[in-house]
């Protein structure tokens, strides 16, 4: 079995989820705009390393999915998207603080890294660079407000941050946020991680492979008002036994029905 962050953290949040995604089949359908805008984003910026047109790039993956029955925010729309993206680049470029050699080796990275006898956990780096001329690990990401900032080193409590740091063993690492607001604005965020953080996050990831081997997926409930993580997930149709709700949100792998006898357990 290879297992990711997103598994672990999948499994984290309800066992049962897992199940319902990495077991059972279902997958939520791609249609969130700004995970979407995310991922053409990325594209760009890869594409402005490697010295090609970064604003043709994006424009063209973010019209690839255009006509996908996006759903978007409250204030956002497609061109509102797009011109946010473009004005993102050109202010990136303008800053000049990150430096990447050799892009086409240091973008999108694959670590692997064993875990017990039988299994593999993988990783996809952003990129390894400089930060104004210091060394460290990158991660993009897009949003549509502001990553906190206070307390001081709260960044280094990130578990991604912590997972990319355990499995390539950098120590110094670094978010670069894109906010997507009337007034675009970069945030150049950069915490080290620790040697005590990577090991407790190497025993988290053993120890949540151990439960999903023994079949261990209990669902978490979350409905707690004001916060209700059943209400926003994915899978929730699944759980309640609404098919139709399930459908408007998820789609099946093909071949996932061979899986059904889980189901059947006794948990």
């Amino acid at each position: 079995m290879t297992y990711s962050y997103t598994q672990i953290s999948q499994y984290l949040t309800c066992p049962r989820r897992y199940q319902h995604r990495y077991l059972d089949g279902w997958k939520e359908r791609d249609s969130r705009a700004a995970m979407l805008f995310g991922r053409a984003f990325e594209k760009a910026l890869g594409a402005l390393f490697r010295k090609e047109d970064p604003g043709a790039v994006l424009f063209s993956e973010w019209s690839a999915v255009q006509n996908q029955g996006l759903r978007y925010s409250d204030r956002d729309s497609w061109d509102r998207m797009l011109r946010q993206g473009l004005m993102l680049l050109t202010r990136f470029c303008q800053d000049d603080r990150i430096r990447i050699l050799q892009p086409r080796r240091n973008l999108q990275i694959k670590f692997t890294r064993q875990i017990g006898q039988r299994n593999d956990f993988v990783a996809y780096i952003d990129a390894i660079g400089k930060l104004d001329g210091t060394s460290c690990l990158l991660e993009w990401k897009t949003s549509s407000s502001r990553y906190l900032e206070e307390p001081a080193g709260l960044l280094s409590l990130d578990p991604q941050l912590v997972c990319y740091s355990w499995i390539t063993g950098i120590a110094e690492v670094a978010q670069i946020v894109f906010v997507r607001k009337r007034v675009v604005e970069i945030q150049y965020l950069r915490t080290t991680i620790t040697d005590e953080q990577r090991e407790e996050f190497g025993d988290l990831v053993e120890n949540t492979v151990r439960r999903i081997e023994s079949a261990d997926f209990l669902p978490h409930s979350g409905i707690r008002f004001p916060q209700n993580p059943c209400s926003s997930c994915p899978y929730v149709g699944l759980c309640l036994g609404k098919q139709e709700l399930a459908d408007a949100s998820l789609v099946r792998r093909p071949g996932a029905e061979s899986l059904d006898w889980l189901d059947e357990l006794n948990y």
